[in-house]
């Protein structure tokens, strides 16, 4: 989408250093941390939110990359949040899974 500022970061347009990369989903630093540690996997396929994601595979694959990034990175303990909808806290209207670790700032 071309507004999207996901989507703009997929593209390259800001430069934005990839943690973590697969051909599903790129994962890097969320601007405004929540945690020692905010990393927020987002999917290469533009979509809204998981109210709009039908297929199964890719939210499995993202799954799977949140495991593989943690591993890389040796976080262990981690929690994993998906706001859906404006009302829930939702910013960026991209799917994404937010990763924290460490100290939470909730």
């Amino acid at each position: 989408m071309e507004n999207c500022i996901f989507c703009k970061i997929l593209r390259g347009d800001f430069g934005t250093e990839f943690v973590y990369e697969n051909d599903y989903a790129v994962v890097f630093k969320d601007i405004n941390p929540k945690a020692d540690t905010h990393l927020l996997v987002v999917p290469r396929l533009h979509v809204e939110s998981l109210n709009e994601l039908d297929d199964e595979v890719l939210l499995g694959k993202l799954l799977i990359t949140v495991k593989e990034v943690t591993k890389k990175l040796g976080i262990k303990s981690y929690r994993t949040v998906i706001n859906t909808g404006k009302e829930a806290g939702q910013e960026v209207f991209h799917l994404h899974i937010h990763i924290l670790s460490g100290n939470i700032k909730f």
